[in-house]
């Protein structure tokens, strides 16, 4: 199951009436748009989010497979001359409380993908049509259906709760919320256990950091996050780095990356006396494989703080160091 973001807009009645989406194969300069051909993805069984003006309005499951098919009479798109394009038969589900993405967007930011996200940074929808949605954002955004959607009656209303059941009893909402968080979690869970087991071996079961070799403080690292990669990629052995606890969270966060030719590169916003402090050193190189080239160049360009666009400042990296300074005296003591 792969989830995904359809922004349609004034399409959106006619669509939902026809139980479909639908889309040209190509814009008025003939071009493909990426939000076209991406429709070409759904399967059956996928999951779709329904984002109309600020909100999101519906949850939909596609009853097929992309295909080819004629434009519906009914559809009214803005550069509709051709007939042919991408269809896709779905069933709706309309939420009576619909999803507000900028009430929730400081829960959501940090879950889109550096590439093709459905929002941009002001939370405002982008141009578009269909967007991928990863399973970390999909969970995010269906907790919070819930909690608008879903009622669950506190203990002391106890006298309401028949009459909760038989409402939930016959609402599709809440099976549909439940089962698609359940798959999103366990490809997630599978798809980290595959990783993590391929990955180790190639480091000698060892963080090559600090050699730290207890296995259970030994972290499969991604370079490039599980949100922003492909199926193929989250995978991959070689999109990552393994690393004990300490070091996978510097990882994580930008303060250290490691470049294509092994050498560990150490954020500014970490003093040089406090590289001891944290089993780093500035002229450390580790063996590298070739096949980590592209991944370990993707780390550099879009998490490491010192050189991504996005400025990070040291107000928000001030917990993270805390943290790492509190499981190192921890350590100590024990």
């Amino acid at each position: 199951m792969n989830c995904f973001i359809v922004m349609q807009g004034e399409t959106y009645q006619e669509e939902k009436k026809m139980g479909l989406l639908w889309t040209p194969q190509r814009d008025k300069s003939g071009m493909v748009p990426h939000s076209y051909k991406r429709m070409r993805d759904i399967k059956k069984g996928d999951r779709i989010f329904h984002y109309v003006k600020g909100y999101i309005v519906a949850l939909s499951v596609a009853k097929e497979n992309c295909r080819l098919g004629n434009k519906p009479i009914a559809v009214n798109m803005a550069n509709g001359k051709e007939e042919k394009g991408y269809y896709v038969s779905v069933e709706y589900h309309e939420l009576e409380q619909p999803l507000s993405i900028h009430e929730h967007f400081d829960e959501l930011a940090s879950l889109l993908p550096v590439k093709y996200a459905a929002f941009q940074e002001d939370g405002s929808g982008n141009p578009g049509y269909l967007y991928p949605c990863n399973e970390e954002l999909a969970i995010k955004m269906l907790e919070g259906i819930s909690m608008l959607n879903v009622y669950v009656p506190e203990e002391e209303q106890l006298e309401l709760a028949i009459e909760v059941i038989r409402t939930t009893e016959h609402n599709p909402l809440v099976p549909l919320i439940a089962e698609t968080i359940l798959e999103a979690k366990t490809k997630m869970q599978r798809g980290e256990q595959q990783f993590r087991k391929r990955l180790t071996p190639l480091w000698n079961k060892s963080c090559p950091l600090c050699g730290m070799d207890l296995e259970p403080v030994l972290k499969a690292s991604y370079a490039k996050p599980w949100k922003d990669s492909s199926d193929p990629e989250r995978l991959d052995p070689y999109n990552g780095v393994l690393l004990c606890s300490n070091h996978d969270s510097m990882y994580s966060y930008g303060l250290i990356t490691i470049n294509a030719n092994g050498k560990l590169q150490i954020s500014a916003t970490i003093p040089e006396e406090k590289y001891s402090d944290y089993g780093l050193s500035a002229r450390l190189r580790i063996p590298v494989y070739p096949e980590n080239s592209g991944y370990f160049k993707w780390h550099k360009k879009n998490i490491f703080i010192d050189k991504r666009s996005r400025i990070a400042t040291l107000h928000e990296e001030k917990p993270v160091m805390e943290e790492i300074n509190s499981e190192q005296e921890a350590a100590k003591k024990n």
